[in-house]
């Protein structure tokens, strides 16, 4: 059993436009960094970066911008996916910490909702480097939701 074996299925609608969210096309942060959904859930998003040389710093290593990024991404589709079409929310906390550098290696991230109130979701991401599988960041956050 997967983490994700754990969360419900979205509705096919639902499903359909949020595995849209970063894709070729749209003008937003995601795209321009390369995000890739590989999977949401109600409560729950699988998402890829693709490694490619400019995520890399001085060092060879991934950014750790990069590593934040997606970590904090993750999260938009798991919070956003169950809510309303119209609903706005947005990360008021995020606490993260680096586990491992990543080189020559896409960064794929789990992230799922741990408790969801009226106004506040709280959360938790993990990345790992593929195809090693080793463990590069995780956070705990917190998005605040305004319906």
């Amino acid at each position: 059993m997967t983490r994700a074996d754990e969360f419900a299925l979205l509705d096919d609608e639902t499903r359909a436009r949020w595995m849209k969210f970063a894709r070729p096309g749209t003008t937003l942060f995601p795209q321009l960094v390369g995000l890739v959904i590989e999977d949401v859930r109600v409560d729950y998003c699988r998402m890829r970066l693709p490694f490619r040389p400019e995520l890399l710093q001085a060092g060879g290593i991934v950014h750790g911008g990069a590593i934040a990024t997606i970590l904090d991404s993750v999260m938009v589709p798991a919070v956003g996916a169950p809510l309303a079409r119209e609903a706005r929310f947005s990360t008021v906390d995020m606490q993260l910490q680096y586990l491992g550098a990543v080189r020559d290696e896409d960064i794929v991230a789990e992230g799922w909702v741990t408790r969801r109130g009226r106004t506040v979701s709280f959360c938790r991401s993990e990345a790992t480097a593929e195809p090693s599988g080793k463990a590069v960041g995780a956070a705990m956050l917190t998005y605040h939701v305004a319906s």
